[in-house]
């Protein structure tokens, strides 16, 4: 597998780049992958694509916050073929690399609940939030879990972010700290 910068990436891979987006988020980017993949290109954001076999099986992006001390993955999309074949880890591993390289303390992401994957989207997450999220339970593959095994720790919800009973789960990672060194 190869990693390239979609900022120099040529036509082709950012069209793929799209068609990624719209076939990993349908409900978010069936109409605007290509304006999200612009962004993606946006100075000072950093968005690397993972090739095989001359296609581009995957993307990642993050942005600059905090001034740039903290940075926010967004997004993670891997081309259907590819999936659990570790090429998300893979983007995620080169992706921190290259932001330890600018001095990235914290990385971190929502990962949105919209169709009850977790127990947090069960009942009201204003009551007993530390205690929901200690005890939260993936039921339908929500992609914390993968994160997590990369060193990802549960840092907050919002609560009804998406709607009712629809949080967005906040993960961060220490680049720098020991205890989240894998």
């Amino acid at each position: 597998m190869e990693f390239i910068l979609l900022q120099t990436a040529k036509h082709a891979y950012l069209e793929q780049a799209a068609q990624i987006l719209r076939q990993a988020f349908p409900h978010c980017y069936a109409d605007c992958a290509q304006e999200e993949v612009r962004e993606m290109l946006e100075e000072e954001k950093l968005a690397i694509g993972a090739v095989r076999d001359g296609r581009l099986a995957g993307i990642i992006g993050a942005i600059p916050r905090y001034d740039m001390t903290a940075w926010e993955l967004h997004p993670l999309a891997v081309e259907e073929t590819y999936r659990s074949q570790g090429v998300g880890s893979a983007l995620v591993a080169e992706l921190e690399r290259r932001l330890r390289e600018r001095g990235c303390l914290t990385i971190y992401l929502g990962s949105d609940d919209e169709d009850g994957s977790t127990t947090l989207s069960e009942g009201n997450l204003f009551e007993h939030t530390y205690e929901k999220i200690q005890n939260i339970q993936n039921l339908k593959k929500h992609p914390y879990t993968l994160y997590q095994k990369l060193g990802y720790r549960i840092i907050g919800v919002l609560p009804d972010a998406n709607g009712l009973g629809k949080p967005d789960i906040w993960l961060g990672k220490s680049l720098v700290r020991q205890e989240n060194k894998m």
